[in-house]
């Protein structure tokens, strides 16, 4: 039976199935690889950049990772923080796929006073140009005259969804870190730094992959 060329990134095979890129074929690692990234600013959330831009995969390669890791969902140029670099696709789709809402926390620099009724507009769900965003969980951290610091959770990945959200309530984002990606924590690592996950998070992980897999056995039944 003849093959079939195929272009968009995710695509799932079967496990014996034979896979060819530019005539070599690839084979699946014995385990997979999952890397945990400080994405700095100013650094483009995509293997390579038309534009010349520095690319996260230009960050791992220079600290020496060389498994063929991909960026799970994206960071916004102008937003550091957490970010998992991963060669386990399964994985990456469930992590990224909205039906599963994985959270995201993070830590925005806000202008201005964030007043009670903005907190409440975002604890509700707000209104975006593209419908309303879910409802989300705000934590005020301190509010000064001229700047408050909040940190936020999400379930959805819109693009520039936060940014947008405080645009809405008049307190643009002057600087925002991604703190949490699911049970991948930032921590203290440095911006640019890259380490690889620990057991615990590799055991969340998988525990995330089983209990998508178990809801799209539980929707076949």
């Amino acid at each position: 039976m003849g093959g079939a060329v195929v272009r968009e990134l995710g695509t799932s095979v079967e496990p014996d199935a034979r896979v060819e890129v530019d005539g070599r074929i690839v084979r699946p690692p014995a385990t997979h690889t999952f890397v945990v990234l400080h994405k700095p600013a100013g650094v483009v959330t995509t293997m390579r950049d038309p534009e010349g831009r520095r690319t996260v995969a230009d960050v791992v390669r220079r600290a020496g990772v060389t498994a063929r890791v991909v960026p799970v969902g994206r960071l916004d140029y102008d937003t550091s923080g957490v970010l998992l670099l991963t060669d386990d696709g399964e994985t990456a789709n469930v992590l990224t796929h909205p039906r599963f809402g994985v959270e995201k926390t993070y830590r925005a620099t806000l202008r201005g006073r964030l007043e009670p009724d903005a907190v409440e507009r975002i604890l509700r769900g707000i209104r975006l140009d593209d419908g309303r965003a879910a409802p989300a969980q705000l934590r005020v951290i301190a509010v000064r005259r001229d700047v408050s610091l909040v940190d936020l959770t999400i379930h959805e990945g819109r693009n520039r969804q936060i940014r947008r959200m405080f645009d809405v309530v008049e307190h643009p984002v002057l600087a925002l870190v991604r703190l949490r990606f699911g049970p991948i924590a930032l921590g203290s690592l440095a911006p640019g730094a890259v380490r690889p996950a620990t057991d615990r998070e590799r055991a969340a992980l998988a525990r995330v992959a089983a209990d998508a897999a178990a809801l799209r056995e539980g929707d076949a039944s």
